[in-house]
């Protein structure tokens, strides 16, 4: 069948979050790491606004189509581009080939959370239209991206804590939904002061940056924190 019965306006979106995220690896290619990381970032945007699109246009989707371009886009968006991201940035690491494992997990990892997502789109196992199995893979660029810009970059650091998101990513923990029209637009103006021209971000001391760099931290770290309280809340002390 022609390509043209399955591709809707929302692909085009998907489209652009795949370029992005290829222009990213094209700019590492060239050296720029930090326009690759701003391509990186500007991925998250279109990505974010894709299901948007979808929802507003009145897609219909029987075939899958649009979740799948989605996903594919994502591999190479929020797999492919920060794993070689990170393994450009720590090429100097003192451990050798450590940040060729670690961007190898993030891949990896990626691939396996975004096939479990299509498996569960049309599955009842899903735990609640308002919840991801495990971290949603856009965070692999909001913090790797962000974390370059904000000035503050530490090898040890990223390695470590990539290496953490991509396990998050395949484990069973449940992460919100952070859906409405005011955080889409907070989110990414975050996102657009974050990719602003080097000369700018210096002045007002890399601020976007840092601000996205620290809400996509405690996003990561808070909901696995708050579910061990819960489980040792509910166990409570074992007295006889």
């Amino acid at each position: 069948m022609n390509i043209r019965s399955y591709v809707a306006f929302a692909d085009f979106v998907s489209l652009a979050n795949a370029s992005s995220g290829f222009l990213a690896v094209v700019m590492m290619a060239t050296g720029d790491l930090i326009l690759a990381a701003k391509f990186m970032l500007l991925a998250v945007i279109f990505d974010s606004v894709d299901g948007w699109v979808a929802r507003k246009t009145n897609r219909v989707d029987e075939h899958g189509f649009g979740i799948n371009m989605d996903s594919l886009s994502d591999v190479i968006s929020f797999g492919v581009a920060p794993g070689m991201l990170l393994f450009y940035e720590c090429q100097t690491f003192f451990i050798p080939y450590i940040n060729i494992l670690v961007s190898l997990l993030i891949v990896i990892c990626g691939i396996l959370r975004l096939s479990r997502f299509n498996v569960l789109a049309n599955s009842s196992d899903v735990p609640g239209g308002d919840k991801f199995v495990g971290l949603p893979i856009p965070i692999t660029a909001l913090v790797l991206g962000s974390f370059f810009l904000s000035g503050m970059f530490r090898m040890d650091l990223a390695l470590i804590i990539m290496a953490v998101i991509a396990v998050l990513m395949i484990s069973t923990i449940e992460y919100p939904k952070f859906r409405g029209m005011m955080l889409m637009i907070g989110g990414s103006v975050l996102i657009i002061g974050t990719i602003l021209p080097q000369n700018i971000l210096s002045s007002i001391g890399y601020l976007p940056a840092k601000l996205l760099f620290i809400f996509a931290i405690v996003y990561v770290i808070i909901v696995p924190l708050m579910e061990l309280y819960g489980r040792l809340h509910r166990s409570g002390p074992h007295v006889r």
